[in-house]
């Protein structure tokens, strides 16, 4: 006779985390599965962006400025400060835009799809839907994951664009940078691959960001304060897992693409 879960330590633990997967998975399926929910999907990304634009806009800002004046600060104890605007870009680029943004959609976005789908389903909607032959999923996570990862996309490129405007303006103004040596040394360092990795970290974070939050919000605790413990859940998983995820992809990314002129 098989012993009960609650006498296997980490049973619990590893059975949310196969029904996550389970749920990942579905989603990818239900994507390419007609009907398509196009209505919902353009709602949902016009609230996500419209939630996510202005935040990630003032904190990638503080962000590339610290990145820059740190870098700075570094080179030029080392006596390479004309290497301080590729470096800072790098790191921009690479590192911190993704994660930015996708702290900010799990934050405010995520939270936001986690208490609707927990408000809906602590109300049996979800219930009622499959009763109906309706798939909940398909009707509303799969446009809500969708949006998360469309709008983590093109936050990416915004942030990019802001935190290298504030690490040029921080260098030139405050370490005394002369703004040729920044754009010389971000053209002899950078490349293209560094974009696009930042922008696929952005889209798999995007990911990540929604079906956690839908997980979550499918699977509360009865009443509001399960909802409500749901969406602090769903937070906090959604952070480890983005940081585990950036570790992997990074390794993998520094392995298979070379640096520039290496």
């Amino acid at each position: 006779m098989a012993a009960p879960d609650s006498a296997v330590p980490g049973a619990g633990a590893l059975r949310q985390t196969g029904r996550l997967f389970a749920l990942a998975a579905t989603v990818l399926a239900l994507s390419f599965r007609r009907p398509f929910q196009l209505r919902e999907l353009v709602q949902q990304f016009w609230f996500i962006a419209s939630v996510s634009i202005l935040p990630t806009a003032l904190v990638s800002i503080p962000f590339g400025a610290v990145i820059s004046l740190q870098v700075g600060s570094l080179a030029k104890q080392l006596g390479a400060q004309s290497l301080t605007g590729g470096a800072s870009v790098l790191a921009v680029v690479q590192q911190a835009s993704p994660l930015i943004v996708a702290l900010l959609i799990s934050g405010a976005a995520g939270s936001a799809i986690c208490a609707d789908l927990g408000s809906r389903t602590i109300r049996e909607e979800m219930d009622a839907m499959e009763v109906m032959g309706v798939s909940p999923i398909q009707r509303l996570v799969v446009p809500r994951v969708l949006a998360c990862m469309a709008v983590a996309v093109l936050l990416n490129g915004l942030v990019s664009v802001v935190g290298v405007a504030g690490g040029y303006f921080f260098n030139v103004l405050l370490q005394d940078g002369t703004p040729g040596a920044y754009l010389a040394s971000f053209s002899a360092l950078a490349q293209l691959p560094d974009l696009y990795i930042g922008e696929f970290k952005a889209l798999i974070f995007g990911f990540i960001a929604g079906v956690v939050a839908a997980y979550r919000g499918l699977n509360p605790n009865p009443g509001p304060k399960g909802v409500g413990d749901a969406v602090n859940q769903s937070v906090v998983i959604t952070f480890l897992m983005l940081f585990f995820v950036n570790l992997v992809l990074t390794a993998i990314y520094l392995q298979v693409v070379p640096p520039k002129g290496a």
